[in-house]
């Protein structure tokens, strides 16, 4: 990606992490322009989204607020990463799991 490709990216990156729906606005802001970075964004934020409703409704059932709070802390943290590293104009994977979410949703942004 040249740093062209990233500036026009990162307003629309930084938004798709904000919330789910936001992930939904960057998705479909993105299929006219086709950006590489806006997309590879998209695609993490999207699997951090879907795998904070997977796991919280699983977390949901223990009744103990160390676990709880744990994985909130957990989320927040990735995505704050997924943030800064959209705002520093990187495409980095998330910690984890942005390896897997590039595989699985490959096909989103293309």
């Amino acid at each position: 990606m040249n740093e062209n490709t990233v500036e026009e990216g990162k307003t629309m990156a930084i938004v798709s992490y904000l919330t789910l729906i936001g992930t939904l606005v960057a998705f479909f802001m993105n299929q006219d322009k086709k950006n590489a970075f806006t997309a590879f964004h998209t695609r993490q934020a999207l699997g951090l989204w879907l795998t904070q409703m997977f796991l919280g409704y699983v977390v949901s059932g223990f009744d103990s607020w160390n676990i709880t709070m744990a994985f909130w802390i957990g989320i927040a943290l990735l995505l704050f990463y997924g943030v800064f590293t959209a705002i520093s104009g990187k495409a980095e994977p998330i910690p984890l799991l942005g390896d897997f979410f590039q595989k699985i949703f490959a096909s989103l942004g293309k």
